[in-house]
């Protein structure tokens, strides 16, 4: 295979992954899982969660779960939904599940964050607070954010 012709391939295979990332930012609150993100751009499961990894950091149903956590930090900070309605509205089945996975991402319970941020968030702009809130995974992705001054 020439050069070119892998440039190619590997352009098309990052514009496969880029649509399955920009479906999951639009359907995170709907059921999605990785056999059927990877059915709608013509790959095996396992190739697509190695392929994702290698290109965002993240596989593609931990980059689902952190979309979904960052949404319900914004609803939490917003403050007029239940934990339990955040809970449904940002695609989680069971209010355990999506309080375990919140508390292992963001270090702390949806309910303690709410009064957290509410105290720490007065007076700062939405925009700001979602990018300096943003909850990060792993370390390596910690590494490559921007830091801001």
């Amino acid at each position: 295979m020439s050069n070119r012709t892998v440039d190619e391939e590997r352009l098309r295979e990052l514009l496969l992954l880029r649509r399955v990332r920009d479906r999951i930012d639009r359907e995170y609150a709907q059921p999605l899982d990785v056999e059927s993100l990877a059915r709608g751009v013509h790959m095996s499961a396992g190739h697509l969660s190695r392929r994702f990894k290698i290109a965002y950091g993240e596989s593609p149903y931990s980059y689902l779960m952190t979309r979904r956590i960052e949404r319900a930090m914004v609803l939490l900070r917003r403050g007029d939904l239940s934990v339990t309605d955040i809970c449904f509205t940002v695609g989680y089945g069971s209010l355990g599940t999506f309080s375990t996975r919140f508390t292992e991402l963001v270090g702390m319970s949806p309910s303690a964050y709410r009064v957290k941020a509410a105290q720490d968030a007065a007076g700062i702009p939405p925009c700001v607070a979602k990018q300096v809130t943003r909850p990060i995974r792993n370390q390596e992705a910690l590494s490559r954010q921007p830091q801001l001054a």
